[in-house]
């Protein structure tokens, strides 16, 4: 879905008449028709921004520039591993690399680009080098350019993620590992570390935000 309407907030709402809490976060322009809909045909409503409290510290410096996504991630890994040291490693688009201290706070973090990413810059940024996508079936040296691509950025985000983790592991006892986004379980498989992996962790995170907001209410 593309763009979220008051058409199918109603749907949902007709179909799921027991949800009568709900949070918005999006980087989008905001929706007034949209907002406020929600604010008068729910019971609580919260739009998720930089000034939202939070189950959590927020310690970045400039949390209005802190993608949401992050923010909800960070809360969602806090939420199944409170007072541990955890690193959340998001594949998405980009590969975002966020801490979260065992005091619960958002310490902050690291942002890489991802997969396909890496393969459109070699793409758009050279002259000749071909688009083409990740495979699990790729070697360590190409013998074609094909296959040097390939092996190029899917080995450089794997020994990315595996240099990022040992990082993380030499100054933060205990620490959990925990991996979400759309290319996880390509990572996954081929690291050679103990990784929790949840693709639902961003909506755990905005559940776990809004539930500590309505309880305040």
């Amino acid at each position: 879905m593309d763009h979220l309407t008051v058409n199918h907030v109603q749907l949902l709402k007709n179909e799921h008449p027991q949800i009568t809490k709900v949070i918005l976060s999006s980087v989008k322009p905001k929706d007034e028709d949209l907002v406020g809909f929600l604010a008068k045909n729910f019971d609580f409503f919260l739009e998720l921004d930089a000034q939202t409290e939070l189950p959590i510290e927020n310690l970045y410096e400039t949390p209005e520039t802190l993608g949401r996504d992050r923010l909800a991630a960070a809360v969602g890994g806090n939420e199944l591993f409170p007072n541990r040291n955890l690193l959340i490693i998001d594949a998405g688009t980009a590969i975002t690399y966020d801490l979260v201290s065992e005091k619960n706070q958002f310490v902050g973090g690291n942002i890489s680009p991802g997969l396909e990413m890496r393969f459109k810059a070699l793409n758009q940024f050279t002259g000749k080098l071909p688009l083409i996508n990740y495979s699990n079936d790729f070697q360590q040296i190409g013998r074609n350019t094909t296959d040097a691509i390939r092996a190029g950025v899917q080995n450089g985000i794997l020994f990315e993620i595996a240099q990022t983790i040992d990082l993380f592991n030499r100054n933060y006892q205990n620490l959990q590992i925990i991996m979400t986004g759309g290319d996880s379980i390509f990572f996954d498989k081929k690291l050679n570390y103990s990784i929790f992996v949840h693709f639902n962790l961003t909506l755990i995170g905005l559940n776990s935000i809004l539930e500590h907001n309505a309880k305040k209410k």
